[in-house]
């Protein structure tokens, strides 16, 4: 079992910047890839980042692609996700996932373990 908890969320201004964390507990954090995805009210919950075991290889949704950027720290066993030029359209519940292997992944239904959340509002 991995628990996962998100921190870094908060109200920001367009065009600021926020520091996601999610802390993992219970397994080395090395053994999965790791995901963030977020949840807008009324929509889907979507992709947003993804990162392999190492730290080499990253992806990203369209939407974010220059602006964000997803890293890991497997000897504190925390990913981060450091958003930056934000829009009032990433406002959302962003969550953290993991997924037990070497790669990461686009789908919700690859992931095995997921954090609680945090709220990410951004004003115009």
């Amino acid at each position: 079992q991995v628990q996962l908890v998100e921190s870094g969320g908060g109200l920001v201004q367009a065009g600021g910047s926020l520091r996601l964390s999610c802390a993992a507990s219970g397994r080395p954090l090395s053994r999965y890839a790791m995901g963030w995805f977020r949840q807008a009210p009324e929509k889907e919950r979507e992709f947003v980042a993804s990162i392999n075991w190492s730290g080499g290889t990253t992806a990203y949704t369209d939407s974010v692609r220059g602006r964000f950027t997803i890293s890991r720290d497997n000897a504190k066993n925390r990913v981060f996700l450091q958003m930056n030029s934000l829009k009032p359209e990433d406002t959302a519940v962003y969550y953290c996932a993991a997924r037990l292997g070497l790669r990461g992944a686009a789908t919700q239904k690859e992931y095995d373990y997921w954090g609680q959340g945090t709220q990410v509002t951004v004003s115009s």
